[in-house]
């Protein structure tokens, strides 16, 4: 048997022990006189001789590489210092207090909402609550309708807003307001969370809709009768009976009666009325049981919408002097489109696409007020909304072809939005005009940089960089920058350098035609006539009417700070409803793109109803 010899020659072992102690020392020293012939290293050395006096390694074996005994010594060491020098560094960092990089300033839109939306605040009836955070209101229209001449399922309409600068309460504007807020947090929520107002907007959104669950019997399934109006305001035959026009009071003092105004045949109003409570309960879909309660409300107002055919204001002076319906055939699309996306029943967007419907809406033909969206007119919010169905989830045939249609117009209104273009003329300072120069034009500025600034958001999140314009091509910037001029001109940049949200920047209106705000809160109760000193008086408001956005300048960029005129310095619900979903649309970082899920949160997923299969086949 042959081993392997460690000084790399042949070493045979004998199996047997028979060689005589002389023949192994004679073997011994031939081994040794051949070991010697050549130098030995240390370690065949150690196994030769056996242990000795050795000298000090100049090498460290790792294993796997061998390595210079002072350069491991060097190596070691600099790595321990580095640790020692880096724990020290820590340590003092973690001592030293630390100085935190401050936020960025908040945006002009941003602060511009939080001031926007304390009107709500401010036109609040009722019992207002602890945090309502305007000083000088208080508890007001605590009998609203319970002493008046109602049906018996309505005998409680205490709550809800006052319209303007007067105490009425107009359910047709209101309901508008609502919807635009409703659908302002279902596509902004996180902005409105950044900016630290969500819970404040659901709030002003819930004082609403629990308002309207009063104004009808919302545990029917049918009803027959809805509350439209709380209090009256008509003075134009002479009249000197108190009412909330006649009388100059803040809210608190008010004695005369308010009667409530009741219709059985208001298809716009129960439309609306039911876009609100629709839209309200995506907004509080995580609370179930308000949300079914609004979706049970909101569908049987359809219901009575399209049983009970009629506009509301027709035949009523008071509903037809101030916020009077020109019909209710775009309410019905604006209505059924939220209706459906709150329920997913897919009847409502047929309703919603019926093509009848939209031709009675004045959907495929333009006029001089194509595009406008207002308390009246939502046919442009109902072309942009049924839009994004489209843009998002393209449910197919057979609502394909109208939608196609609705997404056209949409582009068509866009269009008309820019100055490229004549549909609406600008003043000289830049401010369109979509009422073409007639009074309070500022509601419908509003409205329509909304409309642009949320398209141009859904145009960004279907990652489409722009639309045609005839055979033009505009990017979704050009839509933005529209809105942002728009909304620009509303805080100052204007000709007069005056913001026209009262209590933002340092020139804005004074005098605002307003009744609790002209009024001091001096513990004395001025009677019907007794105001009327307060009205006529050329001193600034003692109370600020913090966010309110006045009816706004002439065709001529001209303003008059007077409070005896409407025309310029009344603010509405309906008013800054558009402007807060306009301020939250162009708020925060543009990279937090619009929520395109939580509106179809009720919508079954889309499976195309094929067409119809074609004819058998004929030899």
């Amino acid at each position: 048997m042959y081993g392997r010899d460690p000084w790399g020659g042949p070493l045979e072992i004998n199996a047997t022990d028979s060689a005589t102690e002389e023949d192994r020392s004679r073997n011994l020293q031939d081994l040794d006189r051949a070991a010697l012939s050549r130098p030995l290293d240390e370690t065949q050395q150690s196994w030769l001789l056996g242990p000795g006096e050795q000298k000090k390694k100049k090498y460290v074996d790792l294993g796997c590489i061998i390595v210079s005994r002072k350069i491991f010594v060097w190596t070691v060491g600099t790595v321990l210092f580095a640790a020692f020098l880096a724990g020290f560094i820590a340590l003092i960092v973690n001592t030293i207090p630390r100085h935190h990089h401050k936020h960025p300033p908040p945006d002009n839109y941003t602060l511009a909402l939080h001031k926007a939306l304390m009107f709500f605040n401010a036109q609040r009836s009722g019992k207002l609550p602890k945090h309502n955070n305007v000083s000088w209101r208080g508890n007001s229209g605590m009998q609203d309708g319970k002493s008046s001449d109602t049906s018996s399922a309505i005998k409680d309409l205490v709550g809800g807003f006052y319209d303007a600068g007067d105490a009425i309460k107009f359910n047709f504007p209101a309901s508008f307001s609502i919807t635009m807020l409703s659908w302002s947090v279902i596509e902004y929520s996180a902005k409105y969370e950044a900016a630290g107002e969500l819970d404040h907007v659901k709030e002003i959104i819930k004082w609403g809709t629990d308002y309207f669950l009063k104004s009808f019997n919302s545990t029917a399934d049918t009803i027959t009768t809805l509350a439209a109006q709380v209090g009256v305001g008509n003075t134009a035959d002479g009249s000197t009976t108190p009412n909330d026009h006649y009388c100059w009071m803040r809210p608190e003092d008010m004695d005369y009666e308010r009667p409530v105004t009741e219709c059985h045949s208001c298809s716009d109003l129960a439309a609306e009325m039911a876009a609100a409570l629709a839209s309200a309960s995506i907004v509080f879909k995580d609370n179930k049981a308000y949300s079914k309660k609004l979706v049970h409300g909101a569908t049987t107002l359809f219901k009575f919408s399209r049983d009970q055919r009629g506009r509301y204001s027709a035949g009523s002076s008071e509903a037809s002097i101030f916020y009077n319906s020109t019909s209710y055939w775009d309410e019905y699309v604006w209505g059924g489109a939220w209706m459906y996306f709150a329920t997913g029943n897919s009847s409502y967007l047929k309703l919603a696409t019926a093509p009848g419907l939209a031709k009675h809406a004045g959907a495929f033909w333009g006029g001089s007020d194509y595009g406008v969206l207002s308390w009246d007119n939502k046919l442009a919010g109902a072309q942009v909304l049924l839009s994004r169905l489209r843009l998002f989830l393209s449910p197919g045939y057979p609502y394909e072809e109208i939608l196609r249609t609705f997404h056209n117009q949409t582009s068509i209104i866009m269009c008309s939005y820019l100055p490229v273009f004549t549909s609406f003329n600008r003043t000289k300072g830049g401010l369109i005009q979509l009422n073409h120069g007639r009074p309070q034009p500022l509601q419908y500025v509003v409205n329509a940089a909304f409309l642009a600034a949320l398209y141009s958001d859904y145009l960004d999140a279907a990652d489409t960089p722009g639309w045609y314009c005839g055979p033009n091509f505009f990017s979704t910037d050009v839509l933005r920058n529209f809105a942002k001029t728009q909304i620009d001109y509303i805080l100052g940049k204007n000709p007069r350098k005056m913001s026209y949200i009262v209590g933002f920047g340092n020139h804005y209106p004074k005098h605002v035609h307003h009744r609790g705000a002209s009024i001091p809160k001096n513990k004395v109760k001025y009677n019907c006539k007794g105001g009327w000193k307060w009205r006529d008086s050329s001193k600034p408001n003692p109370n600020t009417l913090v966010g309110a956005m006045v009816a706004g300048p002439d065709k001529h960029d001209g303003f008059r700070d007077v409070r005896s005129n409407y025309n310029y310095t009344e603010p509405t619900l309906a008013g800054n409803a558009g402007l807060v979903a306009a301020l939250v649309a162009l708020s925060g970082d543009k990279s937090t793109s619009i929520d395109k899920n939580t509106i179809f949160s009720a919508v079954p997923p889309m499976f195309p109803t094929p067409p119809p299969p074609p004819a058998p086949w004929k030899p």
